[in-house]
């Protein structure tokens, strides 16, 4: 099969699509024919090895698929060949086919695309277990999203709206401010020209914001410590801006504050059932019309390289789906 093959360490400038072979699933199992797969931060992490998890070599990157089930190991129930289904695959979706825990697999509504499918799985699954299970968000509170024309950023703008809360979302530049706006976002604050702390606290009237999704870090997780309000969660998304910062414990003891962290990924691990349930609401709302993925670009697998440099260069807004060409 088709698929872009890491063989050794490297810059996502020279990735390069190859040959794999396909093998069948054991029990516990599925095969999934990849019609898209998500691209995500990760990968681009993931091909240097300087991800959390270094899968052997060879071996494809991509976090996120969907597709056409074509193969179904022993003992596997609820999924079956020809079911339409998004994958969670940590690895190997850039690719025709990909093997995946059978778990790991969640069959999708009828009036969803695969491209959609594709861009859904890592972004909402992130922005729905931090607003919901970690940050429990509530109706009526202000929630102040950073990056929020991104990938996870415009979903957790999307899911606030549905969870009734009073959105705040930072973006660079009119456009993306728009888009977040059009996304759910009642104020948009442009961070490039305006003092983060100072805007959100005008605002909320000198209140801060009750929770604070940051997938940015560095000198915007300073700013949002400085903006919180009694008693709010500030959430640990990533790092994007490149510095990992220190929170001072007096900041949070003074307001009665929690930084929480949001690794989703390990949950998949540790317990899984907060990560399906999730996606069982998650999935309703798309099928209710109340979330809809923002896609800026596709690309197919030999533009991968190019897909990448869209995303590092911070040129995309929402998500980047990577096709395969399969019908």
């Amino acid at each position: 099969m088709r698929a872009v093959v890491v063989r050794e360490w490297t810059d996502p400038k020279d990735l390069t699509v190859d040959s794999l072979p396909v093998r069948d699933p054991v029990a516990g199992e599925v095969r999934v024919a990849v019609h898209a797969a998500g691209l995500n931060f990760a990968d681009t992490l993931i091909v240097a090895g300087k991800y959390q998890e270094k899968p052997p070599f060879p071996f494809s990157p991509g976090m996120e698929a969907a597709g056409e089930i074509e193969a179904v190991g022993a003992g596997v129930t609820g999924l079956k060949e020809g079911d339409r289904v998004m994958a969670l695959t940590g690895h190997g979706s850039f690719a025709e086919r990909c093997v995946v825990q059978a778990q790991r697999v969640l069959k999708i509504p009828d009036s969803m695309g695969f491209a959609d499918a594709a861009a859904f799985p890592v972004a909402y699954g992130t922005s729905h277990l931090a607003l919901r299970h970690r940050g429990h968000l509530q109706a009526g509170e202000t929630l102040l999203v950073h990056g929020a024309a991104g990938g996870v950023g415009l979903t957790a703008v999307q899911i606030g709206k549905v969870l009734g809360a009073r959105v705040i979302g930072t973006a660079r530049g009119a456009e993306k401010r728009a888009i977040a706006e059009a996304n759910g976002a009642g104020e948009t604050i442009d961070y490039s020209e305006e003092d983060i702390r100072s805007r959100v606290l005008e605002l909320t009237g000198g209140k801060g914001a009750n929770v604070i999704y940051d997938p940015v870090g560095g000198d915007v997780f300073d700013a949002s410590l400085r903006c919180i309000a009694w008693e709010g969660r500030l959430l640990v998304i990533g790092f994007a801006a490149g510095r990992i910062p220190q929170a001072p414990a007096n900041y949070l003891l003074l307001k009665n504050a929690a930084a929480v962290g949001v690794f989703w990924g390990a949950y998949m691990k540790n317990d899984p059932a907060v990560i399906l349930s999730g996606f069982e609401e998650l999935l309703g709302w798309y099928a209710d019309g109340l979330l809809k993925p923002h896609i800026s670009a596709t690309f197919a697998l030999e533009e991968t390289p190019a897909a990448m440099a869209m995303l590092l260069g911070r040129k995309s807004t929402g998500k980047v789906v990577i096709e395969t060409g399969l019908s």
